[in-house]
Parts: C-alpha cells; sequence; structure tokens
C-alpha cells in the first residue's frame, strides 16, 4: 500500500515550507520514524521521519522548492518493505513541483524571482513592523497570507490587497509577494473586477535566456556583490579568482529578520564591565562535582541567565514586545540564547526562566542546544521568547552590539571572560573580567532604564550567592 508523504504544518503560524535536503533517494528501504528530509520554514529548520516503513518510491518535489504545507512531496511503497527485492528506483521527478492537495490552488506558482542583493528603496517606506493580522480585502474577505508575506509587504510598501494568491484557498505565498517585488511592486489603485472574469494574470518576471552563461558579478572595493535565489540550494560559480556561494535557505532568513529589525528597531548601545571572579571561582570549584553528581558540564551561561532574570524582574520595561503603539509587558520570562551552527544561527528559547534553578537552565541550555544542532528543535521552542542573550565572548571577542531579536526590545551580549588587571581599594588586582553589552530599542527604552538593568546584572554577579550543588 502506497502511503503519501505530505509537507508538515511546522507551527500555527507555518503555512509552507522548503525542502533543503533529500536524506533518502527513490529505490531506498526506509523505516517508520526515520528521518526522510530536511525542510526550513520562518521558524525552524527541521528533520521530518518518514510516516511509514518501505521503499521510497517516488520524489515529488526536489530540493530548494518552495510547497504549501499537505503538498504530498513524496510516496513511500509500503508493499516494498516485504518484498525481497526492492522495486526498480524511480527516476527523480523533473523540476516541477507538486500541485498542491487543496482544489483551490490548480495553477503552480510561478518560480521564485531573483532576490537582490541589496533592497531597492521604497518610497514612504513603514517604520513599524507588519501588522500581526492580515487585513480585509474590500468585499470583506479576510486575506489569508503567512506572518513572513506580511512583513514582506510592509517592509516594501505593497497593499496585499491588490494582490491574487496562488497559494490553497487563495492564501498569498511568498512566491507571489517576491512576484510583485520584482516588478516594482503592486500597482497604486486595483482595476475593477468583471463579476464572472477570471481574475487577471499577475505579471511575471521575464525569464532568463535558456543557453546565456550567468554574468561574473560585479567586484568593487574588493567585494564581490551579486543576486542570488534564496530557492537555489547552495550552488557554486567560480570566475577566476574567486567563487560566489548562493545562500542557504537559512541564512535568507536570518538575512531578512536582521535587516527588518534594524529598519523597525532604533538600537542603541550600552556597555558595562563585570567581575566575574566570584562566578569564575565557584564555578571552577563545583564543575566537576556538578558533572558527575548530574551528568552535565555547568557552563557560565546559567549564571547570566539568572542575572538576567534579576535584571528583568527589577526592570520589566526590558521584557516587553512593541505591537504598533502598544507595549506588552510581559509577565512570562522566556529567554532567548543564540546557538552557532554550521550553517547558520538560530535562538531557541528557555521558557519560564525565572522559575528554574542553575541546574533547570544548565540541562535546558544543553537540551535545546543539541537538538538544535541535530535539527530536531520544535517550532514552539524557538518562539514566545521575551529577551534574548548572545555570547560572543565564547568565540574570543572582547564585546559585540548584538541585532535585536524581533520583537523583543532588548538583547545582553557577553564578550570573552579574561584575566585582567584592575584597581581595588587603591591596589592594583588580577580578576576575572567581562565586558556585557545591552541593544535596545530606545521606541520603549531609555538609556536610564538601560543603564539601571546593567548594574542590576553585574551586582547579581559580582554578589552571587545562590548555590550550584
Amino acid at each position: 500500500m502506497a502511503t503519501d508523504v505530505v509537507m508538515p504544518q511546522m507551527g500555527e503560524s507555518i503555512f509552507e515550507g522548503t525542502i533543503t535536503k533529500w536524506l533518502k533517494k527513490p529505490g531506498d528501504k526506509v523505516e517508520r520514524d526515520e528521518p526522510l528530509f530536511e525542510i526550513s520554514t520562518d521558524k525552524v529548520d527541521a528533520e521530518i521521519p518518514s510516516p511509514s516503513a518501505g521503499v521510497l518510491k517516488e520524489i515529488k518535489v526536489n530540493e530548494g522548492q518552495t510547497v504549501p504545507i499537505q503538498t504530498v512531496v513524496a510516496v513511500i511503497d509500503g508493499a516494498g518493505s516485504a518484498a525481497a527485492p526492492a522495486p526498480a528506483p524511480a527516476p527523480p521527478a523533473p523540476a516541477k513541483a507538486a500541485a498542491p492537495s487543496a482544489p483551490a490552488a490548480a495553477a503552480p506558482a510561478p518560480p521564485p524571482p531573483t532576490r537582490p542583493a541589496v533592497p531597492a528603496p521604497v518610497a514612504a517606506a513603514p517604520t513599524q513592523a507588519a501588522p500581526a493580522a492580515a487585513p480585509p480585502r474590500s468585499g470583506g474577505e479576510r486575506i489569508h497570507s503567512s506572518p513572513l508575506v506580511r512583513r514582506m509587504a510592509a517592509e516594501h510598501g505593497i497593499d496585499l490587497t491588490t494582490i491574487p494568491g496562488t497559494g490553497a484557498g487563495g492564501r498569498i505565498s511568498k512566491q507571489d509577494i517576491e512576484a510583485v517585488i520584482a516588478t516594482g511592486g503592486a500597482p497604486a489603485a486595483t482595476p475593477p473586477k468583471a463579476p464572472a472574469a477570471a481574475p487577471a494574470a499577475r505579471p511575471t518576471p521575464p525569464p532568463p535566456a535558456p543557453s546565456a552563461a550567468p554574468a561574473p558579478p560585479a567586484v568593487s572595493g574588493g567585494q564581490v556583490h551579486v543576486a542570488f535565489e534564496s530557492a537555489v540550494p547552495r550552488e557554486k560559480m567560480y570566475f577566476g579568482n574567486y567563487t560566489v556561494e548562493s545562500m542557504s535557505n537559512m541564512r535568507v532568513r536570518i538575512a531578512e529578520h536582521m535587516l527588518a529589525s534594524k529598519r523597525v528597531s532604533p538600537h542603541v548601545y550600552s556597555v558595562d564591565e563585570i567581575d566575574m571572579t566570584k562566578v569564575a571561582t565557584l564555578r571552577a570549584r563545583s564543575k566537576d562535582e556538578f558533572e558527575k553528581r548530574y551528568e552535565t558540564k555547568l557552563t557560565f551561561m546559567p549564571f547570566f541567565v539568572k542575572a538576567a532574570v534579576a535584571g528583568l524582574r527589577a526592570f520589566p520595561t526590558m521584557n516587553a514586545s512593541l505591537d504598533g503603539t502598544n507595549v506588552i509587558l510581559h509577565k512570562e520570562i522566556n529567554i532567548g540564547i543564540a546557538v552557532a551552527l554550521d550553517w547558520g544561527l538560530i535562538v531557541p528559547v528557555v521558557k519560564g526562566a525565572d522559575e528554574k534553578n542553575v541546574l533547570g537552565i544548565q540541562r535546558t541550555l544543553n537540551d535545546l542546544a543539541e537538538r538544535a544542532r541535530s535539527k530536531k528543535l520544535k517550532p514552539e521552542e524557538v518562539q514566545e521568547g521575551t529577551f534574548s542573550i548572545t555570547n560572543p565572548g565564547v568565540f574570543g571577542g572582547l564585546f559585540g552590539l548584538p541585532v535585536i531579536s524581533q520583537p523583543n526590545v532588548g538583547i545582553l551580549g557577553l564578550g570573552m571572560i579574561e584575566k585582567r588587571p584592575v584597581v581595588i581599594n587603591d591596589s592594583i588586582a588580577i580578576r576575572s573580567m567581562c565586558y556585557v553589552t545591552l541593544s535596545y530599542d530606545h521606541r520603549v527604552v531609555d538609556g536610564a532604564i538601560a543603564h539601571q538593568f546593567l548594574h542590576k546584572v553585574k551586582e547579581t554577579l559580582e554578589n552571587w550567592s545562590e548555590p550550584v550543588l
């Protein structure tokens, strides 16, 4: 019996996904729950397990293609698992996307246009994030679109009511909005609709010449400028003494989020220095027993998380987000921790950080980091963060000025902990010192609050009293 493999919905607000890698090829035997392919969404990269055992009969959606949820991406022949010889492997499907299962999406979406290296300026660009909910069309029906689509529309000043969606149920997909951006934005006025006529076809960018070789990118001042397609999986082009490599899907997402954050939030930075000698001494004395007793290593990060919790409790404005002109003060303290991956960066969230002790935070951190690197995170584990911490110091950085993770209003950057000579009571002493930085959104947080928050973090760490064993 054949089993359809569908694009899963990796979270309530996610309506499409990009297949980044097939872990099996047609003709391979697969076991139930064995990793079958990798996907990338707005929220997380993940491995998708096989829904049944058998033989992978057909791949319907190729690597690099983005399709709506519930689209059939492959077929598994269940009978093949019981047969002695595996059936002859079916050739991979040509580069065409599988039609979505919903009948409304009869026509395939056009391929995503080439993404420009530098976004073109848009007149009267919005100064705040895209709305949390999609607006209704002129006829009263609600527009169906993902948060990513709404944010892209807001960034480029595009009215979503002017775009006919090609996704399931008339949903406006990422390809739809990219096609409009490539043609210079949505039209100023929506032409009147004929009652029974089909909607006018959306303008699409002219296709590239099929036989033309890619022109080498412009090289200026030692930098290479080239436009990439987000759906192209890590292609390389060689031009004499340099190589151009297309951005991965995660790298494209990071670029979009960072650019949106810098556009939306007026970033201000504050720096302080913390004497970590007391914490460093406690950790050095306890780490062997801690690992022996709890079977997990003790790092410095739980101490910084606890200190950040103390600062957020004392100054709740830092534990906030902005929705238009409304400041949302969160009662929960959920701290996102940036995790460096070989292929990018992700920020899993320690939920209820204020309710955990050092051991609980350390175990949560280790679990999230391990599953982030093995692509086992769930979408909800990278959502609902109210504050963030990043640690460039682990790579030897003196300090960094991080970009705020939206919709938070602050992020704490940790520098390297190193021994330095400092003056204490008019004497020079060798102490374990660490620079910390706070990036904050000046729409919500003023310098006075930011420096008081940093002072509370500093005070907590320099006067640490909580036991770790």
